[in-house]
């Protein structure tokens, strides 16, 4: 069994048993359709892990505090979806200069007062970045959260978050991309 086998297993695992924050219970997956709705809706592939998630997991409702968002179907807590809030969050950005949100990055989990972890859809490796928008400045919101989806999903799973009680005095680091992918945009 590979890697990733090994990992979707432990998620799953993990999410039958554990209800975040609003999910009454697991929702079946999502269907090929539905994901490639939303790849259309959004202009670009999922990483392959996340899709994974979202097929032979669930669409939503596992995953640390909140859970993941569903992809495209509002989750029972209320909250937008994943494709509508980068839709909305692209829509604000282009409003406001001044807080920019980068293409190809989606939110997948909601923390709650406007912070979410989201991933980057353009890079290889699809780290989770997390959006942190009660700091001073857009480019001061911004930080890498883990630096894969995969390592991200083995820190739930291991109980090795940061929002963890036991690890609440972990730094992040500032993501170093946010201007590079923020003016590129500007620019074209």
């Amino acid at each position: 069994m590979s890697e990733n086998e090994q990992l979707l297993a432990r998620v799953a695992d993990k999410a039958r048993d554990t209800r975040p924050w609003g999910w009454p219970s697991l929702p079946e997956p999502a269907d090929a359709s539905t994901l490639a709705r939303a790849e259309a809706t959004l202009g670009f592939a999922l990483p392959p892990l996340l899709a994974d998630l979202y097929l032979r997991i669930g669409d939503g409702g596992f995953g640390p505090e909140y859970g993941l968002l569903p992809l495209l179907d509002s989750p029972p807590a209320g909250e937008p979806a994943a494709v509508a809030q980068y839709l909305a969050n692209l829509e604000s950005g282009r409003k406001d200069p001044d807080w920019p949100w980068p293409e190809g990055v989606l939110p997948i989990s909601h923390w709650g007062c406007a912070m979410y972890a989201c991933v980057d859809c353009r890079a290889p490796e699809a780290p989770v970045l997390l959006f942190e928008p009660n700091a001073d400045e857009s480019d001061h919101a911004w930080f890498v959260d883990a630096p894969s989806l995969t390592a991200w999903l083995s820190a739930w799973v291991d109980g090795t978050g940061w929002y963890e009680e036991t690890n609440e005095e972990m730094e992040m680091v500032p993501w170093g991309d946010f201007r590079i992918r923020t003016e590129a945009r500007r620019a074209s």
